[in-house]
């Protein structure tokens, strides 16, 4: 179970990266350059979508890289992460496979009794 969180943390938080990297940089270009009519609105609070963007992936990858030794902050990093992208970003068709992946790792990880046998 260690493992599949792992590789599940992994790819969730790459996934959080690429919509991270969209999100900060929408709220970056339209601070930047201003609405654009209907097209493009400033969200309602960018430096949450900012710190969101940012922290996120980093809970997913930091936590995939302890699921094999140190299951419970393991868990619990990558559930923070799939939280913080729900927040932040809505269940959405770019967010349900960083939400459910970020989200199953965890508890894989925190439902593992043992270490993995080889």
């Amino acid at each position: 179970m260690r493992n599949a969180a792992l590789t599940l943390g992994l790819i969730g938080g790459v996934l959080a990266m690429i919509v991270g990297f969209f999100g900060y940089g929408y709220t970056e270009f339209i601070a930047k350059n201003g609405a654009i009519g209907d097209f493009g609105q400033q969200v309602d609070h960018p430096a949450m979508i900012k710190f969101a963007s940012f922290l996120a992936p980093i809970l997913a990858i930091a936590g995939a890289a302890m699921a094999r030794s140190q299951n419970i902050p393991a868990g619990i990093l990558m559930l923070a992460a799939a939280v913080g992208i729900f927040v932040a970003f809505g269940f959405g068709v770019f967010t349900m496979f960083p939400i459910a992946m970020c989200g199953l790792g965890g508890v894989l990880a925190l439902a593992a009794r043992q270490p993995d046998t080889h």
